[in-house]
C-alpha cells in the first residue's frame, strides 16, 4: 500500500450495575418508556450532589487489570463542559488527566496493542429527530460508561474489527457489560490518518461505528477516501465524519465544539490501596484467550469449534458439562464399550459435532441457558453414548435429538415411545437386504464390476427402507455375503 494506515479506536462501553454513575436512578438504557429512569441528580438541577457508583469504578479497574493497565494510586473525575442539548447539566462528568486505569496493551492474533487509557464517565441522553422537530430521552443519561482509547497502533479494518470484538468477549467474560451493539452499549469511534513517513498525518475521526461489520467498512471506506484525496495532490481536512450506513459511506458530521475540562468540586479525589487492587484481581475469571488455548489442549477441537464456544460462552459451558458426564459413564461403566483415552476423544469430537452442528441448528440463534432449554447435559451425554456405541444410526440421532430438544425428555424413553430402536436381528434385515438387491440391478451389478460407491448406495436404500433403524454394519456385512 503507497499510503500507511495508522487507525486508533475510543471504545464505549456501558457498564451493567444497579444504578446510575452518580445516582440511585436504574441503569436501564433500554426502558421502553422515555425518561422514566430520571432524578434531580442526573438531570442537573440546582443543589443536588453526586456519589460515585462504587460498583463501576472496581469494574473499569477489573478490565485494566486483565488488559495489562497500570491501576494509579490516585484519580479524580472532572467536568467536560460543552453545550448540547443530551447534556442536561451543561457538563458531563468524566475524567481528564487522572484515569483509573493507563498505559495497557491487548495482544490481537500476536499483536501487541497498546492502551493510552480507561476512563469512566457517566452516559449522555438520547436525540430523537423527526422530520419538524426534536426529542429527548434522559433514561440514558448518567449511566456509568467505560471509555477505552487506544494507541495508534492498528494497520487495517479487520485489525480494528479484531480487537473491537476481542474486548466485547473480555468485558462479558468479567461479567463488566453485555456490550451488545445492537443495543448501543458498546460504540465505537475511529481515528484514521495515512502517510507515508514516520510522521502521523491529518487525522479524521469516525462516530456513529455501531456494529463490527460497520467498524470494518468505515475504516475501508476511509482509507481509500483519504488515499484518493492525497493522491489527488490535495490535504486531508481534519474533521469529525459520521457513519451512513445506508450510503456505506462517511459524511462530514457538525461537532460539538471543543471541550474544556475543570476538576470536579462535588466529588472527592479516589485512592486506591493495593490491597483492594489485589482483591479485584482475585476475582478475574478464566478469560477468553486463556480458555482457547485449554480448550485446544484438553479437548483437541477443530479452531471453528474453539471460537464457537469462545464467542457463545454458555454453549462453551453447556459443552464441558457434557463431557463431564461423559466421563461419569465411562468410570461407572455405563458405556457399554471399553472405552480408552482414544474412546473418550473420539467421544468428545462426537459431542462436540452434534452441539455445533444439530444442536445449533435447533436453537436458531436461541441459548442453552434458561427455561426454554430442556436438554440436561446428562441427558445429552446419553444420547452421545447410544450413537457411540451403535445403539442408533445418524439418522435415528436427528429425529431423536429434535423429541429431545422439544419434550426435554431422556432419549432412553423416547426411543422406547417412539419405537426407534436399532435393527440388529440379523435374519429381519436379510429379508429387507434381498428386497433392495432386487430392486436394483444396476447398482449390484457396478458393486460386482468393482464400484465401491454402489454398494454404500445399497446401504443407503436399505436404511431408508427402515427408516435409519437398520444397523448400518449388519446391513453392511449382509450385503458384502450376498454379494460376494
Amino acid at each position: 500500500m503507497e499510503y500507511q494506515p495508522t487507525i486508533g479506536l475510543e471504545i464505549h462501553i456501558e457498564l451493567d450495575t444497579q444504578s446510575k454513575m452518580f445516582c440511585s436512578c436504574k441503569n436501564d438504557p433500554n426502558e421502553k418508556y422515555p425518561n422514566a429512569n430520571i432524578c434531580p441528580i442526573c438531570l442537573g438541577h440546582p443543589g443536588t450532589l453526586p456519589v460515585i457508583n462504587r460498583e463501576a469504578v472496581r469494574k473499569v479497574i477489573k478490565t485494566g487489570i486483565v488488559l495489562n493497565c497500570q491501576i494509579p494510586e490516585h484519580s479524580k473525575f472532572d467536568r467536560r463542559l460543552y453545550f448540547y442539548p443530551d447534556l442536561p447539566k451543561g457538563y458531563q462528568i468524566s475524567q481528564w488527566d487522572m484515569p483509573l486505569c493507563k498505559e495497557g496493551f491487548l495482544k490481537i492474533d500476536g499483536k501487541k496493542i497498546r492502551i493510552r487509557e480507561i476512563h469512566l464517565e457517566e452516559d449522555v441522553g438520547r436525540l430523537i429527530h423527526e422530520k419538524d422537530y426534536s426529542l429527548v430521552d434522559f433514561n440514558r443519561a448518567g449511566i456509568p460508561l467505560m471509555e477505552l482509547d487506544t494507541e495508534p497502533d492498528l494497520r487495517s479494518a479487520k485489525e480494528a474489527r479484531r480487537l473491537a470484538e476481542e474486548l466485547q468477549l473480555i468485558v462479558r467474560y468479567l461479567g463488566v457489560s453485555d456490550a451488545d451493539m445492537e443495543k448501543g452499549e458498546m460504540r465505537c469511534d475511529a481515528n484514521i490518518s495515512l502517510t507515508k513517513t514516520k510522521k502521523l498525518g491529518t487525522k479524521v475521526e469516525i462516530k456513529n461505528l455501531n456494529s463490527f461489520k460497520a467498524i470494518e467498512r468505515g475504516i475501508d471506506y476511509e482509507i481509500v477516501r483519504q488515499t484518493e484525496i492525497l493522491k489527488s495532490g490535495k490535504k486531508v481536512i481534519q474533521e469529525t465524519r459520521g457513519w451512513d450506513d445506508v450510503r456505506g459511506a462517511t459524511v462530514t458530521q457538525r461537532e460539538k465544539g471543543e471541550a474544556m475540562f475543570s476538576p470536579e468540586p462535588n466529588l472527592p479525589p479516589l485512592h486506591f490501596a493495593n490491597e483492594e487492587i489485589r482483591e479485584i484481581w482475585t476475582e478475574t475469571p478464566e478469560l477468553p484467550q486463556q480458555r482457547r488455548k485449554r480448550f485446544k489442549k484438553e479437548y483437541r477441537l477443530s479452531e471453528k469449534e474453539i471460537e464457537l464456544y469462545i464467542s457463545q460462552k454458555d454453549l462453551g459451558e453447556y459443552f464441558e458439562k457434557v463431557v463431564s458426564e461423559l466421563r461419569d459413564l465411562i468410570k461407572t461403566k455405563k458405556i457399554e464399550e471399553k472405552v480408552k483415552e482414544e474412546g473418550l476423544e473420539k467421544l468428545v469430537k462426537l459431542a462436540s459435532n452434534y452441539i455445533s452442528t444439530d444442536l445449533q441448528g435447533l436453537l436458531k440463534g436461541t441459548s442453552v441457558i434458561g427455561e426454554d432449554f430442556l436438554i440436561t447435559p446428562e441427558n445429552f451425554a446419553e444420547f452421545v453414548s447410544m450413537i457411540y456405541t451403535g445403539k442408533i444410526s445418524s439418522r435415528i440421532a436427528k429425529t431423536l435429538l429434535k423429541e429431545m430438544f422439544g419434550t426435554g425428555a431422556d432419549p432412553s424413553q423416547i426411543i422406547e415411545e417412539k419405537g426407534l430402536e436399532l435393527m440388529s436381528d440379523e435374519r429381519e434385515l436379510e429379508k429387507i437386504v434381498k428386497k433392495i438387491v432386487e430392486g436394483n440391478p444396476k447398482p449390484v451389478e457396478d458393486y460386482k464390476k468393482g464400484k465401491e460407491a454402489a454398494l454404500q448406495f445399497l446401504v443407503g436404500q436399505v436404511m431408508k427402507e427402515t427408516k435409519g433403524r437398520a444397523n448400518p454394519e449388519i446391513v453392511q456385512k449382509i450385503l458384502k455375503n450376498l454379494l460376494s
